[in-house]
């Protein structure tokens, strides 16, 4: 028996290994999901305003997905599919991904946008990586500066609620 529990852990660990390195199953793996439909933001999602108390600003977020609580802010996650937002903190994409802002009107006012692809992190429980799209905006405002970042798998048809929440963001103070 522990033999069999030995084999089966290193089967795990080099799973996890092959996935975490970008291996050939982290792509299908968001098309798969793709496929069915599961990582898509739904048109019915309904929005809820996020106003924390004194960080000075409000995001309307999706509602019922979870939320995690940052020193700088605040991930919103359900699924595939991800909402950050922080404040004071540098919009520079992870790795050497060269960062292009460009910048973008909003609802919330001028804001700089840059777009990129990168693997999330290895879910805690399957180890799985899925290659994301990243749509991140920097809204400042007398020397402070937010930063909202947007993620779910590439492929998937985000771009009316990501418009919803990039124009949901303003300053409330």
């Amino acid at each position: 028996m522990k033999a069999r529990n030995l084999v089966f852990a290193l089967v795990i660990a080099v799973m996890i290994v092959v996935v975490s390195c970008g291996g050939p199953s982290a792509v299908p793996h968001a098309r798969a999901a793709h496929a069915l439909g599961s990582d898509r933001i739904p048109d019915s999602t309904v929005f809820l305003p996020f106003r924390p108390p004194g960080q000075g600003y409000e995001v309307k977020v999706p509602k019922g997905w979870a939320r995690k609580d940052l020193p700088t802010g605040a991930t919103f996650t359900d699924r595939l599919n991800s909402v950050r937002v922080e404040i004071g903190v540098r919009p520079d994409p992870p790795g050497s991904v060269r960062i292009d802002l460009k910048p973008v009107d909003r609802a919330g006012g001028e804001a700089m946008r840059t777009t990129f692809h990168a693997d999330s992190s290895p879910d805690p429980v399957t180890g799985k990586v899925v290659r994301e799209e990243i749509d991140r905006y920097v809204f400042t405002k007398g020397g402070r500066q937010a930063v909202l970042t947007l993620a779910g798998p590439v492929g998937a048809d985000n771009v009316g609620p990501w418009r919803t929440l990039s124009n949901s963001f303003r300053w409330t103070s």
